[in-house]
């Protein structure tokens, strides 16, 4: 069966996470993915390491299904090679730093001139402006995008999230981007250029903050457990577990009180009759005091203690059973052993297990795009220039003395 990307060459100078987190994609999705590397390997291959002398698992895990050739591209050889690389690719993807690739001599306009088909897509930390040249990690993305600001409890420090949205919430972007470029070149017949920024993507998934922050010229945050705080803020506080939504929520504590034994609960208007019976209150669902979702809003924290004090007593999955049972939104908080043993999140690929030639199995998150005509298999990451015979002798054409001298010369 042909994979949706089948016949699209990527061409992957990227390193670390925002940039292998998409060229990885673009491969599950059945794209050729050759990752150019410098001779000493992307960082990551060394970077947290738990088994000596092999692969990290930061690297295994975001470089399935790619091939990997060595190149020093500040060579001239190097650069005459890269050159029909790029004339070979329908995408290349970048995120090195401002005007690393334009220094090495390929600027857009050299890249057009070489291949007007391709799809040039880079990733940086920011967008043009004051903070264009700052060093872009994870977690100066978040907090440059709103996602620090709003996430923690109100009387504590900003907080970083664990789901990493600057990287490969980033990578995501960028994807998107790439696909609409080659959709646009089947009219068009020409590549084009796709920037995506870290800062503006973690922007673009705190959207709903912006939306409050608007609304606070208008009133205080009625849904927010802090509200009354809110009646004279200029900006929108951190609101601890609150859904965000439209509809109240919060994570509540079960038994026996570990550090991941908690239920997040949503409660629509709907659902509160149930939920007021389930917790022994049946009568807050007709008290005027509690009955309507108006009635509740001054009150969310007395509300979810009242629930807490029923879920407390249980385990989490016995809670989400109650919950379920009477179609009131919930989910465990479910641990990272927990994710890892969860046997639907196996049956669905989402946690896979991959042979490695030299650390042996290991487990990664499988690709969340299920598409019915191109199914994902997900193969283990290249070792290091594994793949340079195969492109440059066998595809480039290049010989095999010239190999050995390359390597010899320290071009790859």
């Amino acid at each position: 069966m042909t994979k949706a990307l089948e016949g699209v060459r990527v061409l992957d100078m990227t390193h670390v996470q925002s940039g292998p987190s998409a060229t990885q994609l673009l491969a599950w999705l059945g794209a050729d993915v050759v990752k150019l590397e410098a001779p000493s390997g992307d960082i990551t291959r060394k970077q947290l390491r738990d088994l000596p002398d092999v692969d990290s698992l930061y690297f295994t895990m975001l470089n399935c299904n790619k091939r990997s050739i060595t190149l020093n591209t500040k060579s001239e050889r190097g650069k005459e090679i890269l050159t029909e690389l790029i004339r070979r690719s329908d995408v290349m993807v970048e995120n090195f730093g401002p005007g690393a690739v334009d220094r090495m001599g390929f600027t857009w306009e050299r890249i057009q001139e070489i291949n007007p088909r391709i799809v040039y897509a880079s990733i940086k930390g920011f967008g043009d402006g004051p903070y264009t040249n700052f060093k872009a990690y994870e977690v100066v993305a978040q907090a440059m995008g709103g996602s620090m600001s709003t996430t923690g409890f109100e009387d504590g420090p900003p907080l970083a999230t664990g789901a990493q949205i600057g990287d490969s919430g980033t990578g995501v972007h960028a994807v998107a981007g790439i696909l609409a470029a080659l959709f646009q070149r089947e009219n068009t017949g020409r590549g084009q250029r796709v920037n995506v920024a870290m800062q503006h993507a973690v922007l673009n998934l705190c959207r709903v903050k912006l939306r409050d922050q608007q609304r606070l010229a208008h009133g205080p945050l009625a849904e927010y457990p802090n509200a009354q705080d809110t009646a004279e803020a200029d900006e929108v506080p951190r609101s601890g577990n609150a859904s965000g939504g439209g509809q109240p929520g919060w994570a509540v504590k079960c038994a026996p009180g570990g550090p991941n034994d908690y239920v997040y609960v949503i409660v629509q208007p709907v659902g509160w009759k149930p939920l007021s019976a389930l917790i022994g209150r049946p009568e807050l669902a007709e008290d005027p005091e509690w009955a309507s979702p108006e009635s509740r809003l001054p009150k969310l924290g007395k509300m979810f203690q009242l629930i807490e004090e029923w879920s407390a007593t249980l385990p989490k999955w016995e809670v989400l059973e109650e919950l379920n049972a009477h179609n009131i939104p919930c989910g465990p908080i479910l641990s990272t052993k927990e994710i890892v043993e969860d046997e639907s999140l196996a049956a669905n690929e989402m946690v896979v297990r991959v042979d490695h030639p030299e650390r042996g199995t290991f487990t990664t998150v499988g690709s969340p795009l299920k598409l019915s005509d191109s199914p994902v298999e997900i193969l283990t990451s290249p070792l290091l220039g594994e793949h340079n015979a195969e492109v440059y002798v066998g595809e480039l054409g290049l010989g095999d003395e010239e190999l050995l001298l390359l390597k010899t010369n320290g071009v790859i």
